[in-house]
């Protein structure tokens, strides 16, 4: 008896948190990579803030430009200091919506096909930027998959003469959240 008692229990909470329409993480993860012919340069940020409203299908991501993590520290350095300037631009954001939301049941297990839209802000630099994802549901949770290119130029980063042979013109980024009920 009281077994299924906590089990009505947790399945009403879960029914709440879905039906409140918002999810959110402090733990998502970017990661970036750019290839060249003397060198390759990737980073990982584990630290991604991503908050996704069901309802309305708006997400917003949030990213400190000093969490991200090179495999050599002379690279992070130069990354912060002279390529984005975290002191002076601390964070990049998105914020956008899922075009498609309003076709997904939130509340089912399910993997989604999107198309997300929106700004990212970064450099001090705005810019529209569409591109596709993938929203996967499974136990009242949702995890966020996309993978889209980024000019440096778009964004006012400029790279020294000296170094235009190891930073490349245009950055691969993949983003993956799990995001959980928001409480």
């Amino acid at each position: 008896m009281v077994k299924l008692l906590l089990v009505i229990i947790s399945i009403s909470i879960n029914s709440i948190a879905i039906g409140q329409g918002k999810f959110y993480t402090k733990n998502g993860n970017v990661s970036f990579f750019s290839k060249t012919q003397l060198e390759n340069i990737d980073a990982f940020n584990r630290s991604v803030t991503c908050v996704l409203d069901t309802k309305t299908g708006n997400i917003q991501f949030s990213v400190l430009m000093k969490g991200f993590e090179f495999k050599k520290a002379l690279m992070q350095e130069h990354f912060n200091e002279d390529y984005v300037e975290s002191d002076k631009y601390p964070k990049a954001e998105f914020k956008g919506t899922i075009l498609n939301s309003s076709s997904i049941d939130y509340s089912k297990t399910a993997v989604h096909q999107v198309k997300v839209k929106g700004h990212m802000t970064m450099h001090g630099q705005t810019n529209e930027i569409e591109t596709d994802g993938i929203v996967s549901v499974k136990d009242g949770k949702i995890s966020l998959v996309s993978e889209f290119q980024v000019y440096i130029a778009d964004y006012k980063i400029s790279v020294a003469a000296f170094a235009k042979n190891k930073v490349s013109k245009m950055i691969q980024v993949k983003v993956s959240c799990m995001l959980d009920p928001l409480k």
